[in-house]
């Protein structure tokens, strides 16, 4: 199987470690497989691929889409280094406002699949990223929500010792506890 598929600690995210077939060329993996998603738990249909280039520092996140529109994701890190955070927002869960912190580079090839219910953010350790991922449904402006990457009640570590550059969306997004919970259900 050219996957390895470890279960974290979050109910439904997965961090996906493909086998990479290297030598004095490059190398080769694949980034997704059906079938063997499939047989790992993880069946969806994939709708949009993604693709953003970011400069060093930046913080992009935490986004989610709004039902029906939610978005499950397969995040990889083609080039450079990131954090990657995912926050259980299912009021339902038991690992509600719980988040998982996983880096992603071009020198691991690791994916981090995050199931619909999260939101979801990264920033940059390195001079730049690029982050490829696929969602399983399309953006929707209208369903397009955040939440405050700094947000007290979460507490999340980001793992960094600079100030984030960050858009005036994400500045602006408002506290998990501000949010219609209503729209999540």
């Amino acid at each position: 199987m050219p996957f390895e598929f470890e279960k974290l600690e979050l109910e439904g995210v997965v961090l996906v470690k493909p086998k990479v077939f290297g030598d004095n060329r490059g190398f080769f993996l694949e980034s997704y497989k059906k079938s063997d998603f499939y047989n790992n738990g993880i069946e969806l249909e994939f709708n949009q691929d993604n693709h953003s280039k970011s400069t060093g520092k930046v913080l992009r996140g935490l986004h989610y889409q709004i039902k029906p529109y939610e978005q499950a994701k397969l995040v990889r890190c083609s080039k450079g280094r990131i954090f990657d955070v995912a926050v259980d927002i299912r009021p339902e869960s038991k690992t509600y406002k719980k988040y998982i912190r996983v880096e992603l580079s071009e020198d691991n090839h690791y994916m981090l699949y995050i199931p619909k219910g999260f939101a979801h953010g990264f920033v940059v350790l390195s001079n730049c990223a690029e982050l490829l991922y696929k969602a399983s449904g399309e953006y929707n402006p209208n369903a397009d929500r955040g939440i405050l990457w700094s947000d007290k009640e979460l507490n999340i570590d980001w793992g960094i010792d600079f100030e984030p550059i960050l858009s005036d969306k994400d500045k602006n997004q408002p506290q998990l506890s501000e949010i219609n919970h209503k729209e999540l259900v």
